[in-house]
């Protein structure tokens, strides 16, 4: 490709240097190139070049002896119908590697120590009741109070997030968290009443994970990547889960009680000081960033930027009457609902259910436990592309989201029914791992559709979301103790939850949208 260099020197404007049309492989975001002979020099600032309707450009001034007296050039087809300054989508290899890849892989890694540090109990509760003579009620109580504390902070945790940002709500939620974590087994030593304030504690800082989670995304990713970073961040949560439940009886085995707390609470700590010197609130306020991506992060935003985080800003109370006044509002809030109930039936009781129905001991009811949190981690990330791409070829948000969340919720409903007919722990584990898996395509239904009917709200919204979750969570957790002391059957109770995940799934089909909600009025 030919190119002028030298039109700056020759009108007289010495602000910048000729800048060539090109695309290139390093810089996605670069001007595009036609396919004839083409320059672009200080034109943008001092006028020297004009853009024409029609894709060409040329110059009105008349160059003296350089033989030129008017410049012209035809931009080829393939430019007509883009600006002069067009942003391509990123490559696979430069999506990965960018600023905001690197942000969403921290909000992952402390998705993992927080699905870690409340699934140690759902291991530790055997010896636990064991050492105290609990009966599986009042363990179903003691797991539950990690809810106790979840169901007080979401709301506020939702509106400090959407007052002072993420980054800052993260960090205070991580150091104390993972406190309370370190703390829990000196606790259980001290008293029963220690040891549930502990668990608690646990959950009001655990609480804010995700609403952070939600406003950093809004932040960092246009909304043609927010499905995959939804799902790069709630792998994490995932393989929280399966880390948790497999390491916590190897590290019981060697520490006793004490080993899995303290070893997950110290990574806590560890995780707070590389979030704080590596990662920054907005785009806007990174220091690493590239200024290409930077332009194709705030180009590509389907809404208006969020107010920046500011910690100096006077808490704004946000309009509960109005929010909870729509109907889009209420599709979330029980999608969350049926989604808090399963994930916490299966994370609290599955690893009993394959002790006590197929007699397994308790490091291989872990196992058996952790395969499906693994494989909901993987279809999570697929399910994010499959959403994502869905958009780019021209599918409407709402129905992607709907079939997303269709997916998500009829899905792990059939699951569970054929798991109560399982004659064997690797059948049942097979159906169990179908279930948890396919309940990660309703990430990219319900957790992501809270950034776009609200994006200014997104995170007390998802507090709201998160508290009727939790309560939902508390009555299924500590339900499925009662009702299995009652009833003598594991069964009946996942027949229930089945029935529940289809009856949301109807309403969420029903009463959902992928389009800004008007909550001013």
């Amino acid at each position: 490709m030919v190119c002028f260099s030298s039109l700056s020197a020759v009108c007289g404007c010495h602000r910048s240097a000729a800048v060539p049309f090109h695309r290139s492989a390093m810089k996605p975001y670069s001007l595009i190139s036609p396919s004839t002979a083409s320059f672009v020099s200080s034109n943008a600032q001092c006028g020297c070049l004009r853009v024409l309707r029609g894709g060409s450009c040329f110059s009105p001034w008349r160059l003296g002896n350089s033989g030129f007296s008017r410049v012209k050039t035809s931009l080829s087809d393939e430019s007509d119908e883009l600006s002069l300054i067009e942003l391509r989508e990123p490559s696979y290899l430069e999506f990965i590697t960018s600023e905001r890849v690197k942000v969403v892989a921290m909000l992952a890694l402390a998705l993992v120590l927080c699905n870690a540090d409340r699934v140690v109990m759902s291991v530790a509760i055997v010896p636990l009741s064991q050492s105290h003579g609990w009966r599986q009620s009042f363990s179903g109580v003691v797991q539950s109070s990690f809810l106790w504390g979840y169901m007080i902070s979401p709301i506020a945790g939702g509106v400090l997030v959407d007052n002072y940002g993420g980054k800052v709500v993260m960090t205070w939620g991580v150091a104390l968290w993972s406190l309370s974590t370190f703390l829990t087994p000196f606790a259980a030593e001290a008293s029963l009443l220690a040891l549930l304030a502990t668990r608690m504690l646990l959950g009001i800082c655990e609480g804010v994970a995700l609403p952070c989670m939600n406003n950093m995304i809004a932040r960092w990713f246009p909304q043609t990547e927010r499905s995959r970073a939804v799902g790069l961040a709630m792998a994490g949560f995932q393989l929280g889960s399966a880390i948790g439940l497999i390491l916590s009886p190897i590290l019981m085995s060697r520490g006793g009680i004490f080993g899995p707390f303290v070893i997950f609470g110290l990574s806590g700590f560890l995780w707070v000081l590389v979030w704080v010197s590596a990662t920054s609130s907005t785009p806007e306020r990174s220091p690493q960033i590239s200024s290409y991506e930077l332009r194709y992060i705030k180009r590509n935003r389907s809404a208006p930027s969020l107010p920046s985080p500011c910690p100096e800003r006077k808490l704004v109370v946000p309009p509960f009457k109005i929010l909870l006044s729509k109907l889009p509002t209420w599709s979330l809030i029980v999608a969350n609902s049926m989604h808090s109930w399963g994930f916490f039936v299966i994370l609290s009781w599955m690893p009993i259910y394959f002790k006590t129905i197929y007699h397994v001991d308790l490091r291989q009811a872990a196992w058996f436990s952790a395969i499906p949190w693994t494989m909901m981690a993987l279809l999570g990330y697929f399910a994010g592309i499959i959403s994502d791409l869905m958009i780019k070829k021209g599918i409407s948000v709402t129905s992607t989201r709907k079939i997303m969340q269709s997916i998500g919720f009829f899905g792990p409903g059939l699951a569970l029914i054929l798991l109560t007919r399982a004659r064997s722990p690797s059948v049942a584990s097979a159906w169990l791992t179908m279930a948890v898996g396919l309940k990660a395509f309703s990430h990219c239904g319900f957790l992501v559709n809270l950034q776009e009917i609200a994006p200014e709200y997104s995170g007390v919204l998802h507090g709201m979301c998160n508290t009727a979750g939790t309560i939902a969570a508390v009555i299924g957790t500590v339900g499925a103790g009662y009702f299995v002391e009652l009833f003598g059957s594991f069964k009946a109770f996942l027949l229930l939850t089945a029935f529940l995940y289809f009856s949301a799934a109807v309403f969420w089909n029903i009463f959902s949208t992928g389009e800004r909600v008007n909550f001013s009025q």
